[in-house]
């Protein structure tokens, strides 16, 4: 059997049956209560972690947008979790199937438009139509603003997606050089080695930073309708 570089995105089965969800229910049981643990420099480090993502993002919402802490909190360790596990090897990355990522922006994006359609549906559908528009481009505008509200959870998706299969793939890539050529040319294979080594702290780098990015844009979206 052929495989390809794409074939480690694919989901591992047992039994015919997907471990795509075991793998992203992972993350849970990294996530301790403080009533069953000790205070211990993990916990110290999580707890400060929490306080800074919410002073970050939580702080200029609304009260009623400050009821959603909890939830975006645990989305944002959540995501970072299942990408920091996803460079272990002979590891499942959730994040970098669409279909995951979707499910997780399509609901979210919705629930931030049905909260200002709920609460201040006014104000809400005044960012159909930016102030001062000309009178003959109204019905256009209305028509570019619908389209971009609708893209929102697309971008929300594909943006994690993209960045972390692409970083995959570059890793495989440099990976598999090195297999070939650390017996041919070993001072080139050690430089690829170096490189791989580098990349693999940029990546790191970035399943920290997409998962900030993906939970700040939430935020900004439950901004505009609370």
């Amino acid at each position: 059997m052929n495989l390809t570089m794409f074939d480690q995105f694919a989901s591992p089965t047992i039994f015919l049956f997907p471990t795509a969800l075991l793998s992203l229910l992972m993350p849970l049981l990294l996530i301790h209560n403080k009533q069953t643990l000790l205070g211990n420099r993990a916990s110290t480090i999580l707890n400060w972690f929490c306080k800074m993502a919410m002073l970050n993002m939580i702080h200029p919402l609304s009260k009623l947008g400050q009821k959603w802490s909890r939830f975006l909190i645990s989305l944002l360790l959540m995501i970072i979790l299942s990408n920091l596990l996803g460079l272990l090897p002979y590891t499942f990355t959730t994040t970098s199937q669409l279909s995951t990522n979707m499910s997780l922006a399509i609901p979210m994006w919705l629930a931030t438009v049905m909260t200002g359609l709920t609460m201040k549906p006014s104000s809400t559908l005044a960012h159909m139509l930016p102030e001062g528009s000309p009178t003959p481009l109204i019905p256009a505008m209305i028509m570019i603003e619908t389209v971009s509200l609708f893209m929102r959870p697309i971008a929300l998706g594909v943006r994690l997606t993209a960045n972390i299969t692409a970083g995959h793939l570059l890793m495989t890539m440099i990976s598999s050089a090195v297999l070939n050529l650390i017996n041919i040319y070993n001072t080139l294979s050690l430089l690829l080695t170096i490189l791989l080594m580098l990349l693999t702290l940029l990546e790191i780098a970035v399943a920290c930073i997409q998962a900030y990015v993906f939970v700040l844009l939430v935020t900004l979206y439950l901004q505009e309708n609370t």
